[in-house]
């Protein structure tokens, strides 16, 4: 299995709204250094060359702290990077073609919102399905709802782990207990935290509670 036990148990998903004066290096670092298992390196504005350097720096970084490093949704620059890994949405590249780009060895991961999605993506053969919004969240305008039983239905549905996103934090993180995710992927529970390093760890510390069930 490409993504191996423990990866997704608290996945940062990068967001620059609250860089603050710092740089994504010194977030990221700080969410590496308080636990993060995975890091996934996700813009949307941009240039190719800003970006690559940008995914080179953090890769970098994650290779130090022994953490996968993936893209969203950009094959080019998670090829050109030779990042871990890629995440595509239900809109992105197919995902045979992904694997086809990146090759055998890399993850890759698929955001589904039904059973019969996420049985396709495992067809496919993806490593991993993303799963939300499980909670109301402003950091992905389209993401639409889904529910904690869709949520379970899916998980029982598949044999590849699952994570859920979208609007968890330390307080609502424990309503997933027993739904059969794999971990958590979290955008502002992280990035917005004034200690960074110290919301990684307290989120590691539930979600290995939350997915004990």
């Amino acid at each position: 299995m490409r993504c191996a036990d423990g990866a997704l148990l608290l996945y940062a998903v990068t967001d620059r709204t609250w860089l603050g004066g710092r740089t994504l290096a010194n977030q990221v670092e700080d969410c590496l250094a308080g636990g993060a298992t995975m890091v996934q390196l996700r813009e949307k504005a941009l240039g190719y060359g800003a970006f690559l350097a940008e995914a080179l720096e953090l890769k970098a970084l994650c290779k130090r702290y022994g953490a996968p490093f993936l893209i969203n949704d950009a094959v080019d620059i998670a090829e050109a990077s030779d990042a871990d890994g890629v995440h595509v949405g239900q809109g992105d590249m197919d995902i045979r073609d992904a694997r086809q780009k990146l090759g055998p060895g890399k993850i890759i991961g698929v955001s589904v919102q039904t059973v019969a999605q996420a049985l396709e993506a495992e067809k496919n053969g993806a490593d991993y399905l993303g799963v939300g919004a499980v909670f109301p969240t402003a950091s992905k305008a389209d993401a639409g709802d889904v529910s904690h039983a869709a949520l379970t239905q899916i998980c029982a549905a598949v044999n590849i782990p699952v994570v859920a996103i979208g609007g968890i934090n330390r307080h609502n993180i424990r309503e997933l207990k027993g739904t059969g995710i794999d971990g958590v992927a979290v955008i502002s529970a992280l990035f917005a935290e004034k200690d960074i390093a110290g919301a990684a760890k307290a989120l590691l510390a539930l979600s290995k509670e939350t997915v004990s069930e």
